[in-house]
C-alpha cells in the first residue's frame, strides 16, 4: 500500500493510518531530506522485522529520526558538547550524531560498538510533522537491500519490496522522487572528542568551519 505524503494535507491525512500501522508492528517506508528510509517503531519486535527485511546482519544498528531535542532526551539520550555544538549547526539536517544514554527507554540493540545511538533531527517537513504526531522516534535505514542503491522513490520501493508492500507489512508514503543527494554525515559524539565515522551530505570541511575545535 502507498499513501501520498507531499503536502500538509497529505502528511496529516496519512499520520493516523501510519500510527496504527506502526503499533501493530508493521514497518514503514519513507522519504527523507537525504535518500528514501524503511523504519518501524523504536521496540524490538519490530527491530526484528526490520533487520529481516533490510537483510541487515545482526549487531548492525539503526539509527533513530526525531523532532527536535525534546523528543531526543525524552528518550534518555545526552547531547555532550561536542555534539551540542554540531547540533547548534546543522540541525535539522542532514547530520547524525552518535550519543550517549538512553538506558531503559530505548533497546540497547540500536547501540553501536562505541556504546552510543544514532539520532538525526530530520529536516524533512513532512516526517516532522508525522513525528510529532507518533510522539515518539522512527527508526531509520536505507530503502534498499545490503549492496544495492538506495531507492529514489517509491517506485524503485516497490521493486525491492513487492511482497512485504502485497503482504501489508511495508507501508510506502510517496513523497515524489529524490534527486541525489548523499547519505547524512555520521559523527560519533560518545567520547570527548568527536569521530567522523561518515562523510556524507555535510563535508568536514563544512562541520570545521562552523563547529571549529568541536568538530571531528
Amino acid at each position: 500500500m502507498s499513501l501520498p505524503f507531499r503536502t500538509d494535507a497529505d502528511v496529516d491525512a496519512a499520520a493516523p493510518i501510519v500510527a496504527a500501522h506502526l503499533a501493530s508492528g508493521n514497518l514503514l517506508a519513507y522519504p527523507t531530506e537525504t535518500v528514501y528510509g524503511l523504519g518501524s517503531s523504536p521496540d524490538d519486535a519490530a527491530l526484528d522485522r526490520l533487520a529481516n527485511l533490510k537483510g541487515r546482519p545482526a549487531g548492525k544498528p539503526f539509527l533513530l529520526l526525531v523532532d527536535g531535542i525534546a523528543m531526543l532526551e525524552a528518550a534518555g539520550l545526552a547531547l555532550g558538547p561536542n555534539a551540542r555544538v554540531l547540533a547548534r549547526e546543522f540541525w535539522p539536517g542532514p547530520l547524525t550524531l552518535v550519543l550517549r544514554g538512553g538506558e531503559g527507554k530505548l533497546p540497547d540493540r540500536l547501540r553501536g560498538p562505541e556504546g552510543g545511538i544514532a539520532v538525526r533531527w530530520t529536516s524533512h517537513r513532512g516526517i516532522v510533522r508525522l513525528l510529532r504526531y507518533l510522539g515518539h522516534p522512527l527508526t531509520s535505514t536505507s530503502a534498499n537491500h545490503p549492496g544495492r542503491p538506495a531507492a529514489p522513490g517509491p517506485e524503485a520501493i516497490e521493486q525491492y519490496f513487492l511482497d512485504p508492500i502485497a503482504a501489508g507489512e511495508l507501508l510506502v508514503l510517496d513523497g515524489g522522487t529524490l534527486g541525489n543527494v548523499p547519505p547524512s554525515t555520521l559523527v560519533d559524539c560518545t567520547g570527548s572528542v568527536a569521530r567522523l565515522v561518515r562523510e556524507g551530505a555535510i563535508p568536514r570541511q563544512e562541520l570545521r568551519r562552523r563547529a571549529g575545535s568541536m568538530a571531528p
